[in-house]
This record gives structure tokens, sequence and C-alpha cells, in this order.
């Protein structure tokens, strides 16, 4: 059975922005505050999940991934206040 694939923006305690792809976002963002996430995060807690969207397939999730990464921080800022 395929897993169903999430995209996911957190907040970082210095301001900044990041954003990953999950089958689980709770399991992640607590792997993220835990330290055993992304190396990015490491050391800028208190991490805060801002947004997440179902992608479907990892391909899928894969290509939103990069899709949002290519957006300014303005650009990300609007997509997490449309949720």
């Amino acid at each position: 059975m395929d897993q169903i694939w999430y995209l996911y923006i957190l907040s970082c305690g210095d301001g900044s922005l990041y954003t990953g792809i999950t089958t689980d976002v709770e399991k992640r963002l607590e792997a993220h505050r835990q330290g055993k996430g992304a190396k990015y995060t490491r050391g800028r807690g208190p991490l805060t999940l801002r947004y997440q969207e179902v992608c479907g397939t990892h391909s899928q999730a894969l290509r939103r991934e990069l899709a949002v990464k290519k957006l300014s921080r303005e650009e990300k800022k609007r997509l997490i206040a449309a949720l």
C-alpha cells in the first residue's frame, strides 16, 4: 500500500523557515525537536509547525517541496497565511 506524503513548513526560533516532506508530520516534528531531524533545524528551536499539505506520492511531494523551496520568504509567508 502506498503511503500518503505531506509537505510541511516549520518556523524556527531564529525566525527562519524550514520546508520538508514526510509521511508522518507529528513524528517528523518530534524528530526535529529532539535534534534528530534535519541538520538545519538543530539548535534553531523552538520549532513550530506552520503549514502542511497532502501531496500524495513521494514523487509528488518531492516536486512540491522543490517548488516551495524556490519561493521567496514573503511568498512562503503568504502560503502559510492562506491556510
